[in-house]
């Protein structure tokens, strides 16, 4: 199986769009493959905080590269 490389590391900050934007931070990269083990989609884990709790949420690769990603510093 060939693995493909997420374009965002986790620790990525990134704003949602729309009415309410929220500023989100990627936790976790999911993968789905199909049978012959290709990676067919990639989608991100990202918390925000809404009313004093943590809300997470799933966001298509479009959504984090429109949101303006700040990528973390390397340590």
């Amino acid at each position: 199986m060939e693995w493909k490389a997420s374009k965002y590391p986790i620790g990525t900050i990134f704003f949602t769009r729309g009415k309410h934007t929220r500023r989100c931070t990627v936790v976790d990269v999911w993968t789905t493959t199909n049978r012959a083990g290709d990676v067919v989609k990639v989608e991100y884990v990202a918390t925000h905080d809404l009313a004093g709790q943590t809300v997470t949420g799933r966001y298509p690769v479009a959504s984090v590269d429109m949101g303006s990603p700040e990528l973390p510093l390397p340590r």
